[in-house]
């Protein structure tokens, strides 16, 4: 085991972005107002459990149907593409669906806000470019961080107004477009090799 405080800092950012839990505050708002309760320990928990095994199992998913990491990397790439220009566009290109909201603890909260699409194939274009300890680490940072989101999400939205959530999503959709092009290149090069 070898811990890279680089690749750790740099997976954090990238989960960061693309899990984007202080954009989702307003949403996060609106399901604890109609629901009443969300309870941020499970919805933390299960969003964990479900990224690390989905880490640890993803890659032999894609095998069985005959997608090597690289491949999935690179649809990741564009996913993340997609994902960084709503967040910068301030546009909407995936559509999610109201469900029922006792039920919102798990879904929408912990899936697909947290451990959504967007996620699980960062996940595993990470796993193309860095270490397994280093993304679980991250992965780890990330969900004390929605854990204290979802915990404070009244106060954070009261502290940073619409503005300050406005201009923290550009900033990150921006980074975010940016490492969808690098993780794109790198591993477009490594299928043409």
């Amino acid at each position: 085991m070898e811990f890279n405080f680089k690749q750790i800092i740099t997976a954090t950012m990238v989960l960061f972005a693309v899990i984007d839990i202080i954009g989702s505050i307003p949403v996060i708002i609106s399901l604890r107002e109609k629901s009443k309760e969300i309870k941020s320990g499970r919805a933390s928990i299960i969003s964990a459990i479900v990224l690390i095994v989905f880490l640890f199992i993803g890659e032999r998913i894609l095998n069985l149907i005959g997608i090597n990491v690289n491949e999935f990397a690179v649809a990741g790439a564009l996913v993340l593409f997609f994902i960084a220009l709503e967040m910068v566009l301030g546009i909407t290109l995936f559509k999610q669906q109201d469900n029922d909201l006792s039920m919102a603890t798990v879904f929408p909260i912990a899936f697909p806000i947290v451990a959504g699409p967007g996620s699980l194939t960062t996940l595993l274009s990470l796993r193309a470019e860095f270490e397994l300890e280093n993304i679980i680490v991250a992965i780890l940072i990330n969900i004390i961080v929605v854990f204290i989101v979802l915990r404070t999400s009244s106060s954070l939205q009261r502290f940073l107004g619409k503005n300050g959530i406005g201009i923290i999503e550009k900033i990150f959709g921006v980074i975010l477009l940016a490492i969808s092009v690098k993780l794109f290149t790198s591993n477009i090069q490594e299928l043409f090799s």
